[in-house]
């Protein structure tokens, strides 16, 4: 039997995503109220630029006064997609002050103070859902806190922003440069005007901080997660990978220590194999691959980000909330039982590729080789190129960690016969 009195939205931001979940509960009412068991109704709508004018949203409703709105006390839930921590973060928590639930899409906010907002939430008895936060509407973080709730979930490696995907695809697939991507990518909408969120991995970095956080039951800060941009990935790395049969991805990776006692949380540009599933994500999809004990290797692929696809996260999230709602109960709150430590990026172990300018003479090879085992670093395969007294020199390791490898690199600088560190790309996904 449905309820007739409806269940009250406020909507936080009316801009790509704020507007599609505006129309969506509008056109898809009848079919919201009967999955949820009442109806819902758009309460309000917090906006920056009151005179814009907003297809299908009641001018009524449009307010600048986002704290009176989500203050009214008869907000039953409140969707967050303005972004950014402030006013974002004050406004959620008066939100649950005043009895309200809360939908967000909000990573940084979540990434930087995802502890405290889950307190405010437990403490007022209301939810926190976000699966829009994290790569738009794949149903990812729901797996993660739900379906895989009772595995132990060991890593999770992805492409978590569009955006650097396709732009490390057109290089990859047409051998352009990373300006001429970017320009690219930039005129067909991918990109912002300033891109540095994307381009730098703040964005990448701000998502594997709250699938670290999940997976791996600890919380895990933005500040927790090595970040690498991939400005510095040139056509190139891009020969080198094909040579070797990989192409290049920035990623996001999380995993649990081997011994499980520490876990890490890194986003850098990678090498990996074209027979590994990540390497057939084109364009500005993304895709996250989950290895856990029980459930084994799980992959998730769809579109990470525009209009539609996060509204669609948005609404699936409304939906849980509400019917949690109607049942006088909530949903999954934060789980940091585990309190693991993250370990510095130093020990971080993985593969490595360098590539190296040096002088095109006999005895360069051995002094290099030498270094690397003078350092601990065990060399798996060797690639030289020389001409007119000039030469490259491409080392691929073994496993090693990150300090030894850094050492290692800082004891080549120091010889003589190189001239150069052209570049250096961790190799992952095997």
């Amino acid at each position: 039997m449905m309820r007739t009195r409806p269940l009250k939205v406020a909507l936080l931001g009316c801009g790509v995503v704020g507007s599609e979940v505006a129309r969506i509960m509008t056109t898809h009412a009848d079919d919201l109220a009967a999955r949820i068991g009442a109806p819902v109704e758009l309460a309000g709508v917090a906006v920056r630029r009151p005179g814009k004018v907003r297809e299908g949203i009641d001018p009524a409703l449009v307010t600048t006064d986002a704290t009176a709105l989500v203050k009214r006390g008869d907000i039953d839930v409140v969707v967050e997609v303005i972004g950014g921590i402030e006013p974002a973060r004050t406004l959620i928590t008066t939100a649950f002050e005043h009895g309200a639930s809360v939908v967000s899409a909000n990573k940084a906010l979540l990434a930087q103070d995802g502890a405290a907002l889950h307190a405010a939430a437990e403490e007022h008895g209301r939810d926190l859902y976000y699966e829009a936060a994290v790569a738009g509407a794949i149903p990812l973080i729901r797996p993660l806190r739900e379906s895989l709730a009772g595995d132990k979930v060991n890593r999770v490696l992805g492409i978590v922003n569009g955006t650097t995907n396709f732009i490390l695809d057109k290089m990859d697939s047409t051998g352009a440069g990373y300006q001429e991507a970017l320009d690219e990518a930039t005129a067909l909408g991918y990109a912002e005007a300033d891109p540095t969120a994307d381009v730098e991995a703040f964005d990448a970095a701000a998502k594997a901080a709250i699938l670290a956080g999940i997976s791996f039951h600890t919380r895990v800060r933005l500040d927790d997660v090595y970040r690498e941009g991939m400005t510095e990935v040139t056509a190139a790395d891009f020969a080198s990978a094909k040579e070797m049969g990989c192409t290049i991805k920035l990623l996001a990776i999380c995993e649990r220590a081997a011994n499980g006692a520490s876990v890490t949380a890194r986003v850098h540009p990678a090498m990996i194999p074209l027979s590994h599933p990540l390497a057939s994500v084109r364009g500005a999809y993304n895709a996250v691959f989950v290895e856990s004990d029980a459930a084994g290797r799980l992959m998730f692929y769809g579109p990470g980000a525009g209009g539609s696809p996060t509204a669609s996260a948005v609404l699936g999230d409304l939906v849980a909330v509400c019917r949690n709602r109607l049942n006088g109960a909530t949903g999954p709150g934060e789980s940091a039982y585990a309190a693991l430590p993250v370990s510095p990026m130093g020990d971080v172990v993985t593969r490595y590729h360098i590539s190296l300018d040096v002088a095109d003479k006999p005895g360069v090879l051995a002094q290099v080789a030498t270094v690397f085992a003078e350092h601990g670093v065990s060399i798996d395969t060797v690639r030289q190129q020389g001409k007119d007294g000039e030469a490259s020199l491409v080392v691929v390791t073994h496993r090693a960690s990150d300090a030894s490898l850094n050492g290692t690199v800082e004891a080549l600088r120091s010889l003589d016969t190189v001239r150069g560190v052209a570049s250096i790309m961790r190799v992952e996904g095997e």
